[in-house]
């Protein structure tokens, strides 16, 4: 089955951490090579566009803007269309903050601005005590939007996880039982924007992730081909417990390279490592 555009998750997925996973720099240049495409359909929010391209060159990947469809962008281009000119109190990294303001948006992170219309919760690495009081402020004394850029639980980092958005958010919801409107993952519109970008069709389209809820969901709901690899997030049992099959499973990205993309040099490569899916969940 030819696949013409891959649509990675970064996080489990690519990279652990601030390293790549083993054999995931073989693989996106394998898609190279085949003439394919990769676009980084990510719900982490940490990161803009130029950091990530700063970020991966560290790691010997060189890579454009149009290698990148982020939950930080659908985020924007939501908040764009519907609170253009307002004021949008913002819990997130300064990078996602800056990049927001770069985009026009009017940010402000002083909880006590009475022109406020919505709140936006995000990722946050420097996440204090302070800034969650300020968003239970705001979501128990004022009728006010509330948006999210992911649901994702957890974050992979080299020594096992960290709370992500959704953790935040549930914590959030523990306190003020308001809960927000996600625009990342599952939503599908990043696989959309990409096909349109890319002129590609979802039957030449795979989207690859390592979390049932968030990647494989997002590509069921967009029509499209699904891997799942098990460098992060979820197990088979968690696959075969789950409502969102993926349609094949692979350790690693390392092995589905092998399976879609093998060496024309290397003669009898293994692709056994391949599960489909609907024999692993049984």
């Amino acid at each position: 089955m030819k696949k013409r555009l891959f649509l990675l998750d970064i996080d489990g997925t690519i990279c652990r951490g601030n390293a790549l996973i083993p054999g995931a720099g073989a693989f996106l240049q394998a898609v190279r090579r085949s003439g394919g495409k990769f676009v980084f359909i990510t719900n982490n929010a940490t990161r803009g566009t130029a950091d990530y391209i700063r970020f991966f060159r560290t790691l010997g990947v060189e890579t454009t803007p149009d290698n990148y469809l982020t939950a930080a962008y659908a985020t924007i281009r939501y908040l764009k269309e519907h609170y253009a000119g307002q004021h949008i109190y913002a819990l997130a990294t300064d990078s996602f903050i800056r990049e927001c303001r770069q985009n026009g948006l009017n940010i402000t992170t002083d909880a006590s601005d009475k022109a406020i219309t919505c709140v936006l919760v995000s990722y946050d690495n420097a996440l204090n005590y302070e800034k969650i009081k300020d968003v239970c402020l705001l979501l128990t004394t004022r009728q006010l939007d509330y948006i999210a850029t992911n649901p994702d639980l957890v974050c992979p980092v080299d020594f096992g996880y960290l709370p992500d958005c959704g953790a935040i958010c549930n914590m959030i919801e523990t306190a003020t039982h308001r809960k927000p409107k996600f625009l990342g993952k599952p939503e599908p519109a990043m696989v959309q924007y990409a096909l349109q970008n890319t002129g590609c069709t979802p039957a030449e389209a795979l989207v690859v992730g390592d979390r049932l809820y968030t990647d494989i969901a997002c590509g069921l709901r967009a029509g499209v081909d699904t891997a799942l690899v098990l460098s992060g997030e979820a197990t088979e049992a968690d696959a075969a417990a789950s409502a969102d099959k993926p349609t094949w499973i692979f350790p690693s990205v390392a092995e589905l390279r092998q399976a879609f993309l093998p060496d024309p040099t290397v003669h009898g490569a293994r692709v056994s490592a391949a599960v489909p899916a609907a024999r692993a969940c049984v």
